[in-house]
């Protein structure tokens, strides 16, 4: 991702920021123009709670440019309790253990280290629920 895009989509990836859709009450991340289920243009802002259910999940063993110091490492279709799905890297746990049906919360973590400029990019990234 370019550094750009990346300082434009802070919001999503700090705050897990969504648009509501005034009409049908649709959350989508990220946010849209057009709402996919009433074709309404009115959205206003809420924050996720960051707590959902692993859907399906991967396990990278062959990690691409940048993510080599992360593998093995799981990435995951998480349904928030809002209802929206998100993808994210799972971390914090042993990735073998992993089950459909587990508990997760998002953390926020360095995602990786962009190319030869140094700059880091942060976002979230999903752990196990354990109940702190």
């Amino acid at each position: 991702m370019q550094v750009p895009r990346f300082w434009r989509e802070i919001p999503r990836y700090y705050r897990l920021e969504a648009g509501k859709c005034s009409g049908c009450g649709t959350i989508a991340l990220p946010p849209r123009l057009v709402c996919a289920d009433c074709a309404g243009r009115e959205f206003e802002t809420v924050t996720l709670s960051g707590r959902g259910t692993l859907q399906t999940f991967t396990i990278i063993r062959i990690p691409p440019e940048g993510f080599g110091d992360q593998a093995p490492y799981a990435i995951g279709i998480v349904e928030m309790e809002e209802g929206v799905r998100l993808m994210a890297q799972i971390t914090d746990c042993d990735v073998e253990q992993l089950g459909i049906g587990d508990r997760l919360v998002t953390k926020f973590r360095r995602i990786r280290e962009e190319g030869f400029t140094g700059v880091i990019m942060y976002g979230y990234k999903f752990v196990p629920d354990v109940g702190l």
